[in-house]
Formats: C-alpha cells, sequence, structure tokens
C-alpha cells in the first residue's frame, strides 16, 4: 500500500513539477537575452569600417563569449522549452496544429539564433585576430542580415501561440488583436533592407523595437501559460 502511495505520488507532482519549469522558461529567456544584450555591448553597424569591426571582436573579446553563454541560454535553451510548454499546453486545448507550428517556428528561430551566436563568438575567440579585415567585416555584416531573415520565424512563432491560444479560448479578443499586430510588425522586420537610418538591418526598428515587442510578447503569453490548467501526461 506504502508503495503504491508512493508511486501514485510521483507520478502526480513530477509532470506537474517539470509543467511549472518550463512554463516559467519564457521569463527565464527575457531575462537572460536581456543580460545577453547588455554584457555583450554595441555591435558595428554594416559597412563600418574594417577597422572598427576588428577591434570591436578583440577588445570585447570576453564579454562577447560571456555574452554567447546568456544567449545561448535564454535565445535558443529556454526560448525552446517556452515553445515546447506552448505546444503541450494548445495540444490539450485541442490546438494541436498550431502547437506543431510553435514548435517547428521555434526549431527556426533557435537554428539561426545558433548560427548568429557562434559567428559572433568565433569572431571573438579567433577570426578577428587572423589579420583578414575585410573577412571579419563580411562576417559582421552577415550577423546583421542574419537578424533581419530571423523575423519571418520570429513572426511565425508569435502568430501560432497567439493564433492557438486564442482559439482555445485562452486569451481575450484584446490580447489576440495585440498579437495579430506583433505579427505584422514582426513580418515588417524581414523587410528592413534599407541602405541606413531607421529602416537598415543595424537600424533602430531592427535593432530595438522589434526585439522588444518580440520580449513583451514571450513575457504575456508565460503569465498565460501559469494560469492555463495543467496538461495531463505532457511532460
Amino acid at each position: 500500500m506504502s508503495a503504491s502511495t508512493t508511486t501514485a505520488s510521483s507520478t502526480t507532482v513530477t509532470p506537474n513539477t517539470w509543467e511549472r519549469l518550463w512554463r516559467g522558461s519564457g521569463v527565464n529567456a527575457v531575462a537572460l537575452f536581456i543580460a545577453g544584450y547588455f554584457v555583450y555591448g554595441t555591435q558595428p553597424g554594416i559597412g563600418a569600417p574594417a577597422d572598427t569591426v576588428v577591434a570591436f571582436y578583440a577588445s570585447h573579446h570576453t564579454r562577447i563569449l560571456w555574452a554567447a553563454v546568456f544567449f545561448g541560454l535564454g535565445g535558443v535553451l529556454n526560448l525552446m522549452w517556452f515553445a515546447a510548454a506552448i505546444r503541450a499546453t494548445l495540444r490539450e486545448a485541442g490546438q494541436a496544429g498550431w502547437g506543431a507550428a510553435a514548435t517547428a517556428s521555434s526549431a527556426a528561430v533557435g537554428g539561426v539564433f545558433l548560427v548568429l551566436i557562434a559567428v559572433c563568438a568565433a569572431l571573438a575567440y579567433s577570426i578577428a585576430g587572423s589579420g583578414n579585415a575585410a573577412f571579419v567585416s563580411g562576417l559582421n555584416d552577415l550577423v546583421w542580415a542574419g537578424v533581419v531573415m530571423s523575423a519571418f520565424p520570429r513572426a511565425m512563432l508569435i502568430m501560432s501561440g497567439s493564433f492557438g491560444l486564442w482559439r482555445a479560448g485562452m486569451i481575450s479578443n484584446g490580447l489576440f488583436g495585440a498579437g495579430v499586430a506583433a505579427v505584422v510588425l514582426g513580418v515588417a522586420g524581414g523587410t528592413t533592407w534599407m541602405s541606413s537610418g531607421f529602416w537598415a538591418p543595424d537600424g533602430l526598428y531592427s535593432r530595438l523595437i522589434l526585439p522588444v515587442i518580440s520580449l513583451v510578447w514571450i513575457l504575456v503569453v508565460s503569465g498565460v501559460l501559469k494560469r492555463a490548467p495543467a496538461t495531463r501526461g505532457q511532460w
């Protein structure tokens, strides 16, 4: 009787514990991303002088590598666990299609972020000191181009979560409208190809405004997930 009770308790408590942990991973992702952003510093923009680009990666060697750790934990690890929590919640609510879309889009976002983080870390670790300033400058521009292209899978993640939670009746029409607006603004981020200024790959919209929109959305959805009923057997 005692062994049976212990087994039942373990089966009941452990999944709920993991579920609470992963549903809060969105908050962790935001905190780690912000920490990485401030540790990393201000990356030279597209077309910056090659010597300036090399100096940035060489002089910020340690900071960039630490930022890579924060970005990896936040923008990759915790972000994908956050999407997994969305998927489990939507599947339980009968919206498995939108949950699958969240899984696919988060994998794309995580993959793009992982490549960009790896490029920046490699630049700081050894490439910046190789003496090939033109190559370093080219990779720096590639990172900015990757940031622009990541807008599309980021918009898909916002769309899948917003539409799925709305169809499941977990968010209000007002929050759904805000989610749709965030999707439109996210897709617009993939068009920031002006040579300079606000709408450039390294401009204010791509560098600051769109990331803030994404982070706010993650925090709001994290709050929704924490209030949602526990899923059955998902963890």
